[in-house]
């Protein structure tokens, strides 16, 4: 499993570590209206799955701002946010900074998301920092675990997956 730090403290990760070429754990998690996502709600697109520990902090606003503007420009790719947030402050949070081409959701209820994917923090109960892209047919094809969960993701490396997933 990936050593993952935040702020520097070495923190424990629930779940299975997802690797490339594995088939993509379902998970179920919340809308902002309170309904069930899972993956195959997505099914047959490309999916850029951007994972952050609280939208209402600073790297966690920039990541989903930045994905946010990267989706608009891809096509066939849903791009997904997820943190443990409630919904009601990622509904808040959205709608007061112009949020309208990513999906974010809450694994706030069951950690569905956070243990089939690795990256629950078993410490604080938050998710640590990654970025999946699932292709139209469920399988992995590109996973980063951010070593420390305060740095930004490489958006670089993680666009240039979902625009090469079929």
């Amino acid at each position: 499993m990936a050593n993952i730090t935040f702020k520097g403290n070495p923190v424990t990760l629930i779940g299975n570590e997802v690797k490339v070429g594995d088939k993509a754990p379902d998970f179920k998690v919340l809308a902002n209206d309170l309904s069930e996502v899972t993956l195959s709600d997505t099914k047959g697109s490309v999916r850029l799955i951007s994972v952050i520990p609280s939208i209402d902090t600073g790297v966690c606003d920039a990541q989903t701002r930045r994905f946010n503007e990267e989706a608009a420009k891809l096509d066939n790719v849903k791009v997904l946010t997820i943190s443990v947030d409630l919904p009601f402050a990622q509904k808040r949070w959205c709608g007061a900074n112009g949020i309208e081409n990513v999906q974010v959701l809450s694994d706030h209820r069951d950690a569905s998301f956070g243990q089939a994917y690795g990256v629950l923090i078993k410490e604080l109960r938050l998710l640590a920092r990654a970025v999946f892209v699932v292709d139209s047919s469920d399988t992995v094809t590109y996973v980063e675990y951010v070593s420390e969960a305060t740095n930004h993701p490489n958006y670089e490396a993680a666009i240039e997956a979902a625009k090469a997933a079929k």
